[in-house]
């Protein structure tokens, strides 16, 4: 299965990229490409909508904490919304799903 990136409509102010297919080692360079772009042109505040990712591996992972990271270096954040199935689990065995957990009635709070 492939991977895309895609950007859609900003929520509030933070720029929603969505991610499809299975993100890994063959993948992840395209999310972090994203999420450096994003913010080299001054966006802070990143939701990762993950509703059509079907697989994430620990370098997936990793790219989240990256671009949570890289985010926070100027003063933003990065949050996710909409994991199902494996990819749930697998936030929820890390921790991030509560780490990078998204709440949309306060999309504000980091």
């Amino acid at each position: 299965m492939t991977f895309t990136v895609t950007y859609g409509q900003r929520v509030g102010g933070a720029a929603r990229l969505r991610l499809a297919g299975e993100l890994d080692l063959g993948t992840a360079a395209e999310l972090n490409a994203a999420i450096d772009r994003l913010v080299a042109e001054g966006q802070r505040e990143l939701l990762v909508d993950l509703t059509e990712l079907t697989f994430c591996d620990s370098t997936g992972i990793a790219a989240f904490v990256r671009g949570d990271n890289r985010a926070a270096a100027v003063g933003g954040w990065l949050r996710v919304t909409g994991a199902t199935g494996r990819v749930a689990r697998v936030l929820q065995v890390t921790g991030l799903a509560d780490v990078l957990r998204y709440e949309g009635e306060r999309p504000d709070r980091p």
